[in-house]
């Protein structure tokens, strides 16, 4: 049986595991342990979902405001190890990212999908979400200005 929880720091290395072997970010588990620590409570959370004491997956979410738009509550990223997905894990994280928005009273959840993530489309539309529109991702790092 699945167990979902609010995440601790002593999860940070499976999160690290499953950020680099199934979503395909590497990171080091001093960068996740650094960043559980500075997690604010008041407008982000962090589920894992377990199996004997094992993680298997996890969810980041967090509240999302903008001047155009209704407060929402944005899933910052969502992975379930490969061996145990199409087992409902995904499903249950989600429902646990919807049950902390409603606590909130916050009433629409969203995420972005990259474009070549195509199960993860169809796992998303089985679970009640819809595509609104297509989008391109601009990054860029800014040149670091040298202290005097």
């Amino acid at each position: 049986m699945f167990v979902v929880r609010k995440a601790k720091a002593s999860d940070s290395a499976a999160i690290c595991k499953i950020c680099g072997e199934d979503l395909g970010y590497t990171c080091g588990i001093e960068l996740v342990q650094s960043k559980m620590k500075k997690l604010d409570d008041s407008r982000e959370i962090v589920f894992i979902a377990e199996i004997n004491n094992m993680v298997v997956g996890f969810v980041h979410a967090e509240k999302y405001d903008v001047l155009y738009y209704d407060t929402m509550v944005n899933i910052l990223g969502l992975a379930v190890a490969e061996e145990y997905r199409h087992k409902g894990i995904g499903s249950l994280l989600l429902k646990a990212v919807e049950q902390w928005s409603e606590e909130k009273n916050i009433h629409f959840v969203r995420l972005n999908s990259g474009t070549t993530r195509v199960e993860a489309h169809k796992f998303y539309r089985t679970n009640g979400y819809r595509d609104d529109k297509e989008q391109k991702r601009f990054i860029k790092r800014p040149a670091m200005k040298s202290q005097p």
